[in-house]
């Protein structure tokens, strides 16, 4: 009886020590209320586990063989744990008193709110990590421009292309005529430039800088246009007495005169074996170098001076500008025009054809017009109109990339780079003190040169090459000179 009076005296004794836990946690707890050695071990454990460490005295320096880090500048607070069941346990209300009770041993007892958080069912993650209310901005100034996965902010923005403001090299060409008409200037594919000078036609080479004569027409005549064949190999000249004349650049011989033309012939275009000659007297004629005639047709369709004529790169169609506004488009199998456009309010001289795109073709207008125009000649429609606000003069399309040059008189005497179709401006440049009348590009197609009536011939590299699409470069073909072509 005493033993058990003591027994139940220890029992009523150790009751309120005992540490207050779910049934189902008393298990993992390795608590065992049934024993009084073990719940009054069980208690004293308790306490400890949630006794309060009192902090030591500034004085006494503790030293250990542990090093426990310091976890209050540490960002724990970012993890949530997730509310897990404990082992041997399916009571929801059990797990949570767990969670709990961990959590106040990892974190101490202000441990963070969104740890009440409920994980899914499915996770296996103990930790789950949350975004820093406090650091809403990025922790790098680069945070927003480096983006391993490209969603969600947009492509970096190309820099444009850098195009040299000078030109590399600048010509004088007395007597270069002041003529809005006439086409003295073009480059050959073997890198030859054939510029028309009053009666004479000289021949400079881009590769040595050496100058030739090719042909003097005498006091009578003068030359209009010049224009080399597709092989670089013959030369047409139109003169001013409506001649056209096909010249051997290497041997500087006359093989062929063809009349026809009653007036001046001021511009030529080569096919691949048709010549097509435009003139003063409102014509364009077909001259055959293979048969003896003069000329095997004439297409009619002007009513002024046919001063524009450029074959498309599939020699399928040919664009003709006149003075009479209009903007004509023939074919081989017909003497009519197959499209009459005329939309232009000025003289149209300036006519390019895309490259790069089938039957696009870029018309330009005269003071009165200012305007470059792009047309379908599929179906005639004109598929953008741009004002220059300045005479166009002439066009040429780049062959390496999808960009084309455009050179100007009254009043800015400007040459301007654009990218097609959006028609952005690459580029202005300036130098010329009198109308850019005309322009011829190298084989290359990176350099241009331009003429005007300050009687100057100017070379600017203002493409990139084909294959290294690399920004143009001041040194290159040209070191920076002035000279004279005769």
């Amino acid at each position: 009886m005493a033993a058990a009076a003591s027994g139940a005296s220890a029992g009523a004794g150790a009751k309120p020590g005992r540490l207050n836990v779910p049934a189902g946690m008393a298990g993992s707890l390795r608590l065992d209320p049934s024993s009084p050695a073990s719940s009054a071990s069980s208690a004293a454990a308790a306490a400890r586990l949630l006794e309060i460490p009192k902090t030591p005295s500034p004085s006494k320096v503790t030293y250990s063989d542990r090093f426990i880090p310091c976890r209050s500048s540490s960002r724990l607070h970012n993890f949530s744990l997730a509310d897990r069941p404990s082992p041997g346990s399916g009571s929801r209300d059990d797990s949570s008193a767990y969670s709990r009770l961990l959590r106040a041993e990892l974190f101490g007892g202000d441990s963070s709110p969104g740890g009440d958080k409920q994980e899914s069912p499915g996770s296996n993650n103990l930790f789950r990590f949350k975004t820093d209310p406090r650091s809403s901005a990025p922790s790098s100034p680069f945070a927003e421009k480096l983006d391993c996965t490209g969603v969600g902010s947009p492509t970096p923005k190309k820099a444009p292309r850098k195009v040299p403001k000078t030109p590399h090299k600048v010509l004088d060409a007395p007597s270069l005529q002041d003529d809005f008409y006439l086409n003295l200037v073009d480059w050959s594919s073997q890198n030859m430039l054939a510029v028309g000078l009053g009666t004479c036609v000289y021949l400079w080479s881009a590769s040595s800088s050496k100058v030739t004569k090719l042909c003097d027409l005498g006091p009578r005549d003068s030359v209009c246009a010049v224009h080399w064949t597709r092989e670089g190999s013959y030369l047409a000249v139109g003169t001013s007495l409506g001649d056209v004349q096909i010249w051997d650049s290497s041997r500087c011989k006359r093989i062929r005169n063809m009349g026809g033309h009653q007036t001046r012939a001021g511009v030529l275009a080569w096919n691949s074996t048709i010549l097509s000659s435009g003139s003063r007297d409102k014509n364009i004629l077909q001259h055959d170098i293979r048969v003896p005639t003069d000329y095997i047709s004439k297409f009619a369709g002007h009513r002024s001076e046919v001063c524009g004529l450029k074959w498309s790169h599939d020699d399928r169609e040919l664009a003709s500008g006149g003075n009479d506004n209009q903007l004509l488009v023939w074919n081989q199998r017909s003497q009519q025009p197959v499209l009459r456009l005329t939309q232009h309010t000025a003289a149209v001289k300036a006519i390019a054809w895309s490259p790069h795109q089938h039957s696009l073709v870029a018309s330009g207008g005269g003071t009165a017009d200012r305007c470059i125009k792009f047309w379908n000649t599929a179906n005639g429609n004109m598929l953008n109109s741009i004002d220059t606000g300045s005479q166009v003069c002439n066009l040429a399309w780049c062959k390496n990339v999808n960009e084309l040059v455009s050179t100007h008189g009254y009043s800015q005497n400007q040459i301007m780079v654009w990218k097609y179709p959006s028609m952005s401006k690459v580029a202005t440049l300036t130098g010329h003190t009198l109308r850019v009348l005309y322009l011829a590009t190298s084989p290359d197609g990176q350099t241009i040169v331009t003429g005007a009536g300050d009687e100057t011939l100017r070379f600017w590299n203002i493409f990139p090459s084909m294959k290294a699409q690399a920004p143009a470069r001041d040194a290159g073909l040209f070191s920076f000179s002035r000279s004279h072509i005769r």
